[in-house]
């Protein structure tokens, strides 16, 4: 199946966004560029290049001119400006907060942006590491709750016209984590109503899982490491095909679930699927779903950024 748009990865101009960012701040703080040289301890013809977008800045040189700007390192790299003033004035309230008001702000949010509907949400996402049970329940969800079942990792072999593992070998992570967002809008834009089962890794790309969130009542599946890798290997995953990888997969595996198990405890609930019977956990998740629903928040979100 041909693709329908060319695959373009897009990267910033971080020279010209550092030139723009440090012009701006300099302007700001009413400081000649023969100050900033001074106070950063670069040399001035160094930072007219920098200004002009083509010095080639180091690591080092960054973070002398975000300190003498007094800017994190960071928010030198940024791309605030197409969100406002706003935007930085929020990032530094959300600074101050404890990771606990952090989670009670997070799901304020997502709980206002949902006030509205008062039921049960009909697109669930199944998300956890490979080997959780993601493509052997969800199937069975599906049918008990009368919703269309999806694997996104399918939609994207069929947006590209390629196995998954020629898409990852010609495009890379960051080709395949396009065509995945891309994947992902299509299915909230064609199925009011769906069970999806998303790939592994779909948490650690910011703006893809918070729209996952928005979109979907989300469950944690996972499992022990051990039971995680006999899924795996049962699965005959190409990615551990070779005598080399599969004499790591099992370290690779605790090593993913371990990284990301923040990141998938973000999901509205969670369910260990390790030794339990397929029926077992299709009913727990049943409950899950009737469970959940979006209520009314009002001034939630205004009381955790105040409290």
């Amino acid at each position: 199946m041909a693709q329908e748009k060319p695959l373009v990865i897009e990267a910033p101009d971080l020279q010209e966004r550092v030139a723009q960012r440090v012009r701006a701040a300099r302007a700001g703080r009413a400081m000649s560029m023969k100050q900033l040289a001074r106070e950063s301890g670069i040399s001035l013809p160094y930072l007219s290049r920098v200004e002009r977008g083509d010095g080639n800045i180091s690591l080092a040189v960054l973070g002398k001119l975000a300190a003498a700007l007094h800017l994190s390192p960071d928010s030198m790299l940024a791309d605030d400006e197409r969100y406002g003033a706003d935007y930085a004035l929020i990032v530094e309230l959300l600074k101050r907060q404890s990771p606990a008001r952090l989670r009670e702000i997070r799901k304020a949010l997502l709980d206002g942006a949902s006030s509205g509907r008062g039921k049960a949400p009909r697109r669930i996402a199944l998300v956890g590491l490979r080997g959780a049970g993601k493509s052997t329940l969800g199937p069975v969800l599906a049918r008990r709750l009368g919703l269309p079942f999806v694997e996104l990792n399918r939609e994207v072999e069929k947006e590209a016209g390629i196995a998954l593992d020629l898409i990852f070998s010609i495009y890379g992570q960051a080709g395949f984590r396009q065509l995945e967002k891309r994947c992902l809008d299509r299915v909230i834009a064609q199925y009011p109503e769906v069970v999806l089962a998303t790939g592994g890794g779909i948490v650690v790309e910011p703006a893809t899982y918070e729209l996952l969130l928005h979109s979907f009542f989300c469950v944690w599946l996972h499992a022990d490491p051990h039971e995680h890798f006999r899924r795996v290997m049962a699965q005959h995953d190409a990615r551990i095909a070779t005598p080399e990888l599969h004499k790591d997969a099992m370290a690779n595996i605790a090593g993913a679930l371990e990284a990301r198990r923040k990141l998938y405890a973000l999901a509205h609930a969670d369910v260990d699927t390790t030794h339990r019977e397929v029926d077992e956990l299709v009913g727990q998740l049943e409950q899950l779903v009737q469970k959940h629903s979006f209520g009314q928040v009002g001034s939630a979100l205004t009381q955790a950024l105040c409290a």
